[in-house]
C-alpha cells in the first residue's frame, strides 16, 4: 500500500501548488494499464523532463565544482551520480518506493523495491517539481538529494572495481566474493555478500540482487582496506625513521 503523498512532501521539503503533479509523477504505468487510463497518465513523461533536468543540473554543479577536471572525466563523473543504481540509492534515502502507486503485477514481483522502477520515479519527481515550481526548486531538490555527499556516491559506483585495484596494488591474495544468504520468494529476494581478501573477510553488504549485494560489501570493503593501507604507510614511516636514528 503506498503511503500519503503529504508526507511524501515532508520528506522532500517541498509542497505542492498542483498535488495533481506529485500523483501523477507516482504513477507508474502497470498502475495506468490495470485501471484502463490513458497512457499519458502515467509517469513515463514526467520521467523524461526530470532525466533532463537532472543532466543540466548535475552538469552544472560538476562544471563549477571541478575546474581543472577534463572533460572524459567530468562526462564520467556525471554517469555516476545519475545512473540507474545511485539514483535508486537515492530514492532508499526518501523511501519514495513507498509512495509510488503501482499494479498489482508489479507490487507482487517487488517492484517497489526495484531500482529500474524507483530511480525513474526521481527522475518523475524531478520532472514534477520543475513543473510545479520552476527550475530552482527542481535545482535545490537535486542538490539536497543526489549531489550530497558526492564522494561516497561516487565510491558507492565504483566500488567493485576501486576495491580491485586497492587489492591488487597491496595484497598478495585475491580479492573474491562469497554469497553468505539468500532469502525471500523468487520475486522479492535478498542477498547477503561477503567480500574477502583470501580468507579474511573485509566487507558485508546486503541488497535485493547479487550485484548489488557485492557492490555494497566491496563498498565496506574499500573503507576496511584504506584504514589498513594508511596504518601500513605510517608503520613504514616510523620504520624509516627509527632506521636512520639508529644510523
Amino acid at each position: 500500500m503506498n503511503r500519503d503523498l503529504k508526507e511524501l512532501e515532508e520528506v522532500i521539503g517541498y509542497k505542492f501548488a498542483d498535488r495533481r503533479l506529485l500523483s501523477h509523477a507516482m504513477t507508474h504505468s502497470s498502475y495506468a494499464n490495470e485501471h484502463r487510463w490513458d497512457k499519458m497518465r502515467c509517469n513515463e513523461r514526467l520521467e523524461f523532463l526530470g532525466d533532463a533536468v537532472l543532466e543540466l543540473v548535475s552538469s552544472d554543479f560538476l562544471f563549477a565544482a571541478y575546474q581543472d577536471m577534463p572533460e572524459g572525466d567530468l562526462t564520467k563523473t556525471r554517469a555516476s551520480l545519475v545512473c540507474e543504481p545511485t539514483l535508486a540509492f537515492c530514492a532508499e534515502q526518501i523511501h519514495l518506493g513507498e509512495y509510488l502507486l503501482l499494479g498489482k503485477g508489479e507490487e507482487a514481483t517487488g517492484g517497489r523495491f526495484r531500482p529500474s522502477v524507483v530511480s525513474d520515479g526521481m527522475e518523475a519527481l524531478i520532472g514534477a517539481i520543475y513543473l510545479d515550481g520552476g527550475f530552482a526548486n527542481a535545482k535545490e531538490f537535486i542538490h539536497r538529494f543526489i549531489l550530497n555527499d558526492i564522494e561516497h556516491k561516487q565510491l558507492f559506483y565504483d566500488s567493485k572495481t576501486i576495491l580491485q585495484e586497492l587489492v591488487q596494488g597491496h595484497f598478495e591474495e585475491p580479492l573474491t566474493y562469497e554469497l553468505l544468504k539468500e532469502e525471500g520468494p523468487d520475486h522479492n529476494k535478498s542477498f547477503q555478500v561477503c567480500a574477502r581478501i583470501g580468507s579474511r573477510e573485509v566487507g558485508k553488504g546486503s541488497g535485493r540482487t547479487k550485484k548489488a549485494a557485492e557492490q555494497v560489501a566491496a563498498y565496506h570493503g574499500i573503507l576496511t582496506v584504506k584504514a589498513e593501507i594508511e596504518k601500513m604507510d605510517q608503520e613504514a614511516k616510523m620504520q624509516r625513521v627509527i632506521s636512520k636514528t639508529c644510523i
